[in-house]
C-alpha cells in the first residue's frame, strides 16, 4: 500500500495514511486515460455548427447565361461554391461528437489517473478542511501553507463554505467525490483531498 503524509490546514504533517492499492496503486493504463480525456472533451462539444450547401442557399434557380458562345466559362447556378454568396462545399452540419466508454474502462482510467498523481507525489491528504464562514483569503492561506498553486480540491459532501471560498481563486477547482474525473485530475498540478474524501473514493472506486 502507498503511504502518504497527512497535513493540517497550517501545512504541518500530523500523521500518515495508507492508500488502497485497488484505487491508488494500480498499473497505469495510458490508453484508457487518453480515451477518458478525449471522451470527456468530445462529450462537452455542442456540435451545433451549421453552414448552407448549394442546395440550401436561396436563389440561383436559373442558368445565369447560355452554355456556349458568350466567352465566359459555363455556369449552371449563381449559388455554386465558386460564386459570391454561393453555398459551402462539404458544409458542417449539426452532429453529436460524444462516444461511450464502458463502466469498467471509466473506473480503470480514473484509478490510473489517481495512481499517477500518487506516484508523482502530487497527491496531498489533509486531515480536515472546514470553515465557519465563507472566506476566500482563508482558503488561499491554506494553499500557501501547503505550497500549492494550481490544484483540484476533493471534498466530502456538505462542505459548502469551503466550496464557495475557493470559487474565486484562479487555477483552483473544487469537486465532490462523485464528480471527480480524469481530465480534472490531470489538468491541475496537485490533487488535494480530505481524509473523509479519500475514504469515500476508496469505498466507491475500489
Amino acid at each position: 500500500m502507498a503511504n502518504v503524509s497527512v497535513y493540517n490546514i497550517e501545512g504541518k504533517e500530523v500523521g500518515t495514511i495508507d492508500l488502497n492499492d485497488a484505487v491508488f496503486g494500480v498499473e497505469v493504463n495510458e490508453h484508457l486515460v487518453h480515451m477518458a480525456v478525449v471522451s470527456q472533451l468530445a462529450n462537452n462539444r455542442q456540435g451545433t455548427q451549421k453552414a448552407k450547401t448549394r442546395s440550401e442557399v436561396s436563389g440561383g434557380g436559373r442558368k445565369p447565361w447560355r452554355q456556349k458562345g458568350t466567352g465566359h466559362a459555363r455556369q449552371g447556378s449563381t449559388r455554386a461554391p465558386q460564386w459570391t454568396g454561393g453555398g459551402v462545399v462539404f458544409a458542417p452540419v449539426p452532429r453529436d461528437y460524444s462516444f461511450k466508454m464502458n463502466r469498467k474502462e471509466k473506473r480503470a482510467a480514473l484509478q490510473s489517473a489517481l495512481t499517477s498523481r500518487v506516484e508523482e507525489n502530487k497527491f496531498i491528504v489533509i486531515d480536515e478542511l472546514n470553515f465557519d464562514e465563507i472566506k476566500t483569503k482563508k482558503f488561499q492561506e491554506v494553499l500557501n501553507n501547503l505550497n500549492v498553486n494550481k490544484a483540484l480540491v476533493v471534498l466530502e459532501d456538505g462542505n459548502t463554505n469551503v466550496e464557495i471560498s475557493a470559487r474565486n481563486i484562479a487555477d483552483v477547482k473544487t469537486a465532490k467525490t462523485n464528480t471527480i474525473n480524469v481530465y480534472d485530475i490531470l489538468k491541475y498540478n496537485t490533487v488535494i483531498a480530505t481524509k473523509a474524501a479519500v475514504a469515500t473514493i476508496e469505498e466507491v472506486y475500489a
